[in-house]
């Protein structure tokens, strides 16, 4: 009886052995520089690897093509997208990090002190020529900044996705 008893009890403990612990997958805080272009040293140009390796928190990714499609790796939880395949970066209204230039929610009238004069302007949105491309700022109706695009591209040849 007492051999019995020891090895129903052995086999329990050994099946409860192998039971898999799972992790939660942390991701370091989004470091954004709006004057260099980058998030976390990662640049507007970086591969959908680059971004899944230095952020594994992401909410959804999708696999880039042959630039038909909007490739990338997004954060819907924390407001920024990385748009891999069309190489930039955007960051929305909501967005939890840190940017360097706090932007996000900043007045149209009080950018030329940072960003100088835009070399294209709309109603909506303006742009910026920096050092790694373009930067445009998108505004709400009350002329506040709600979204931020950082390409490595020219206003000539950027291709956001809807």
């Amino acid at each position: 009886m007492k051999t019995s008893i020891l090895l129903v009890a052995g086999l329990i403990s050994s099946m409860l052995l192998q039971a898999q612990l799972k992790t939660t997958v942390v991701c370091p805080p989004f470091d954004v520089d709006v004057l260099e272009g980058t998030v976390n040293r990662l640049f507007t140009y970086s591969t959908l690897a680059d971004v899944e390796k230095q952020f594994p928190c992401f909410t959804s990714a999708t696999p880039e093509t042959n630039g038909s499609t909007c490739g990338g790796v997004f954060f819907k939880d924390k407001d920024i997208s990385f748009f891999t395949e069309r190489n930039y970066i955007e960051i929305g209204a909501h967005f939890k990090g840190k940017l360097s230039i706090p932007l996000i929610g900043a007045a149209r009238t009080s950018l030329f002190n940072v960003l100088g004069n835009p070399s294209i302007k709309d109603v909506t949105w303006d742009a910026y020529q920096t050092k790694y491309g373009i930067l445009i700022v998108y505004f709400d109706k009350a002329s506040k900044i709600n979204k931020i695009q950082m390409s490595n591209r020219n206003a000539a040849t950027l291709k956001l996705c809807e």
